[in-house]
């Protein structure tokens, strides 16, 4: 018997075929308990940007470790590392001058960036703007406010009504949030929250002008627009740090996490644009909000790290290069009998979708036995979103796997 309950899983499954056990990365590999070795194509779960294995970030955490590892920055408190932290990473900001409100990860920063967004309004004058909106197949994390604004139906089984003002729409149409504006009318609305491209609900690339649209009609409707970078953020849009950057779409409040620190520990952040903090800058409010291990000292130096290599070796460029790369090899595979597509061209991310969707977790386990570790996403979709550490022959080693797999 295993003691460990894993997420999203069929513990019943896993009880009886037991646990890939992945026991050590280096690069762009994993190795399980027994030292064989898997491509992984998916960088854990999508955020180590930086390769497995860099001591430079242990070395840097275990630095800050020994000096405080953590200590609240509730009130006037406050450590220097994460200072530091938070100015880089408003230097970096799509909006220039915006405040970093750090969490302990992606679901962390999504209910974060809703309760600011109705409280921004309440300070505005403007209560009744409380309604949250999200799309379909959108992916939002798994906290009570996330699961309720994403639009994955199973991931809301079971739990009755998780938050009343939240909305759905279609993830690929612009005009189905004007149509929903024009229902409610946009006195009620707070926010629409927005994955640049949507991540764990398949991969799904933002159609022409999509993102400009909906920024625009957020603007003109005085709807806040909240970027979901979780996913994107920190170089995997590729060329830039963010999808919000290489879009223009200057994000009133932007959620981010995962590739801030590559995985090495957990930590988020939550960038929030001028004129959305200054509320709560001017003196008198207080914002009781906050995390114990927000701005975690130790999680800090890890981002620093990070952030220094993916400075020092460009990685910016090398997930563009991913992402020629993918686009280029990825392609023969839509033809075959057993792939229904494949989306890729925009980021450091693929997914290989199979004409069964019900095929998609027993391929899992197939493609390990090919040297392959990916995951299913979506409905019938495999990730593909590699660190950017990995090389163009990793890639055609990438694509190889899938193919033997696929027969």
């Amino acid at each position: 018997m295993n003691a460990l309950w894993h997420g999203f899983a069929d513990m019943g499954a896993v009880e009886r075929d037991g646990a890939f056990v992945v026991a050590r990365g280096e690069g762009a590999y994993i190795y399980d308990a027994a030292g064989i070795r898997y491509l992984d194509a998916t960088a854990g779960l999508w955020f180590t940007n930086i390769g497995h294995g860099r001591a430079e970030v242990a070395d840097a955490v275990a630095a800050q470790l020994r000096t405080i590892a953590h200590y609240s920055n509730f009130g006037d408190l406050a450590e220097p590392a994460t200072q530091q932290l938070a100015q880089k990473l408003s230097t970096i900001a799509p909006v220039p001058g915006s405040k970093i409100f750090f969490t302990s990860g992606g679901s962390d920063s999504v209910d974060t960036a809703a309760k600011l967004a109705r409280r921004y309004w309440h300070e505005m004058g403007k209560p009744d703007k409380k309604i949250v909106v999200g799309r379909q197949r959108a992916y939002h994390g798994m906290h009570v406010a996330g699961t309720a604004l994403a639009g994955i139906p199973g991931n809301r089984e079971g739990y009755g009504e998780l938050m009343a003002d939240a909305r759905t729409v279609a993830w690929d149409d612009a005009k189905a949030l004007l149509a929903l504006i024009e229902e409610i009318g946009p006195g009620r609305i707070a926010a629409f929250f927005c994955e640049p491209i949507i991540g764990a609900g398949g991969v799904y690339l933002p159609p022409d002008g999509y993102l400009a649209e909906v920024r625009r009609i957020c603007r003109d409707h005085d709807i806040l627009f909240v970027a979901d970078e979780v996913v994107t953020g920190f170089g995997r849009i590729g060329g830039s740090w963010f999808a919000s950057t290489r879009f223009g779409l200057e994000p009133d409040i932007m959620t981010t996490a995962k590739g801030l620190t590559s995985g090495y520990m957990p930590m988020g952040a939550v960038f929030i644009a001028p004129r959305i903090a200054e509320p709560f800058f001017a003196g008198g409010v207080w914002w009781r909000h906050g995390y114990t291990y927000g701005g975690h000292a130790g999680a800090a130096a890890a981002a620093l790290a990070t952030l220094a290599i993916m400075e020092r070796e460009n990685l910016l460029a090398e997930a563009t290069r991913i992402e020629a790369t993918l686009h280029e090899k990825l392609a023969p595979l839509a033809g075959h009998p057993r792939v229904a597509e494949v989306r890729s061209g925009i980021g450091a991310v693929a997914a290989v979708q199979l004409a069964d969707p019900a095929e998609a977790l027993p391929f899992v386990k197939t493609l390990r036995a090919h040297g392959i570790s990916s995951r299913a996403a979506g409905q019938g979709a495999l990730q593909i979103s590699p660190s950017f550490v990995m090389t163009d022959d990793q890639i055609a080693e990438l694509v190889e796997g899938f193919t033997r797999a696929l027969g």
